[in-house]
């Protein structure tokens, strides 16, 4: 069993993926806890993920959950952040990245550079635990390395010099990561405060306006808030969402014909 603390010794290097380990339900039959397997267990932490959030998942409330013993899940993974990892990867498959098998033409890369980015951000926002945990783990499970290379594959042809692809990934994609999570914390916060989004984000600005009526940011905020034709939270994320990734790739346009 691989423990905690060894993981600890060598982070670069702790995966599920990469262990190496047979594949639970080698031991003795008896051994298997009945009517359990890893995907049972998978997909039981992403239901508790999404409905209780990260801080209070836990081994003893996921056994709970399938109503078998803390030890019975023991027999498929090693630790938590095993589990993490699977359910990380799991949710990843809803993306649906598009074939690689088939790379875009010159003329397509643009708009499936915006298929796989709004995947990515209705990915976030759907389970706002996603975004605290793609930094913790190498996210080398087959669902990310498949959106990995689809995104890889699209930005090279968009016709960029190589050593500029990954800065291009970078600009698209930790812009969608920032603007996702962003959203689905609102989203979380609205519905714990049984609130829809329009009822908390217009709470929320209506106390801070009260709290601090003469602070120039604040002022040009509400302005900016004003001019906004949208009549939902929602329709204004959506707007923002795709000028701004308009934009960059508008800029990935530019940089192209330079070079």
């Amino acid at each position: 069993m691989v423990k905690a603390a060894d993981r600890a010794k060598e982070p670069a290097r702790a995966s599920v993926w990469l262990e190496g380990r047979a594949p639970r339900g080698s031991g003795r039959k008896g051994d298997q806890p009945s009517g359990l397997d890893r995907q049972r267990i998978t997909e039981a932490t992403v239901r508790l993920l999404d409905a209780e959030g990260l801080a209070k998942f836990s081994m003893r409330r996921l056994a709970a959950e399938l109503k078998v013993t803390a030890m019975s899940v023991y027999w498929y993974v090693d630790t938590k952040d095993d589990l993490l990892e699977l359910a990380l990867d799991a949710v990843c498959g809803e993306m649906d990245p598009p074939d690689t098998d088939v790379p875009p033409g010159p003329d397509e890369w643009q708009q499936r550079l915006r298929e796989l980015a709004i995947g990515y951000r209705r990915l976030l926002v759907r389970h706002p635990w996603v975004s605290p945990l793609v930094g913790q783990f190498l996210n080398i499970g087959p669902n990310w390395l498949r959106f990995a290379q689809a995104v890889q594959q699209t930005l090279r042809a968009s016709g960029l010099p190589g050593d500029r692809v990954s800065g291009a990934v970078s600009a698209v994609f930790q812009f969608v990561y920032g603007f996702g999570t962003t959203e689905g914390i609102l989203v979380a916060r609205s519905a714990a405060a049984g609130m829809t989004q329009e009822e908390f984000f217009r709470d929320a600005i209506g106390t801070v306006a009260q709290e601090l009526p003469f602070n120039e940011t604040i002022r040009t905020a509400r302005e900016l808030i004003d001019l906004r034709r949208e009549p939902t939270v929602t329709e204004m994320w959506e707007r923002d969402f795709a000028f701004a990734l308009d934009v960059l790739i508008a800029g990935i346009e530019v940089v192209r014909s330079r070079a």
